[in-house]
This record gives structure tokens, C-alpha cells and sequence, in this order.
């Protein structure tokens, strides 16, 4: 995962980024609870799997996976009820966004995958811990 972003955006674009993950993640769970309760169990598949998404974009946890799976879910509730489609677009276009952006430094991406600052001094020598 690291090797898919040069850095974790802090401060203000990491807050853009949380903030865009927090709208994301709920219109995707809004989405799934208006529509999957009506709906006969395969057509419920679609709004079940955008809404799993919305929930890893919620935590920032696989991000790019999680962003690409609610914008094909997306993209097939789209094609399954073409009569709305501003809903399942924006969805899928802010799902996509983020797929490429990636989570910001407050996900739990960024906490698992995010760069590790080492401290040397930290380290005893071999011949150190030996001797205790």
C-alpha cells in the first residue's frame, strides 16, 4: 500500500481528504440502507457491497481497493436503475477520486502503511545485550 502514495497528506489536505472520505463512506451507506430494504436479495447485492466500501472509506483502511469496489458498485446500480443517475455517479466519481488520492494521515492506511521513522539510538549492540 505504501508504494501507491509518495506521502499521507497531513494538515489541511489531510483534513479534505478525512472530510471527503467522512461524505463518501455515508452517501455510500445512505444509498445502500434507502435502496437494500426494498429491494428482492439480488438486487440487493450492488447497494450491500457500495455500502462495504463506504464503511473501509469511513475508517481509511484499504483505501484504493475500497474506493474502486463502491465505484463499480456504484456503476452497476447505475446501470441497473438508469431513471437516478446524479446519485450513483458522484458516488462513483468521489469513490474513483479517492481510489487515486489515497486516505490522508488520519486512516488507519496511513497508520499501517504510512512511512516509519527509525531512531538508532533507539538499538543496543549485539555485544551490548550480551553482556547484561
Amino acid at each position: 500500500m505504501q508504494r501507491l502514495f509518495s506521502s499521507f497528506a497531513d494538515g489541511w489536505p489531510g483534513a479534505g481528504l478525512l472530510l471527503l472520505r467522512l461524505v463518501t463512506g455515508g452517501g455510500l451507506l445512505y444509498g445502500a440502507l434507502g435502496s437494500a430494504w426494498s429491494a428482492p436479495y439480488l438486487a440487493m447485492a450492488p447497494p450491500v457491497i457500495a455500502a462495504g466500501g463506504g464503511v473501509l472509506l469511513w475508517l481509511g483502511l484499504y483505501t484504493p481497493v475500497a474506493g474502486v469496489v463502491a465505484a463499480i458498485a456504484e456503476a452497476w446500480i447505475a446501470l441497473s436503475h438508469p431513471s437516478n443517475l446524479s446519485a450513483p455517479i458522484g458516488l462513483m466519481g468521489l469513490g474513483l477520486s479517492l481510489a487515486m488520492i489515497g486516505p490522508g494521515a488520519w486512516s488507519i492506511d496511513a497508520r499501517l502503511f504510512g512511512r516509519k521513522q527509525i531512531d538508532p539510538s533507539n538499538f543496543e549492540r549485539e555485544s551490548d545485550r550480551a553482556r547484561k
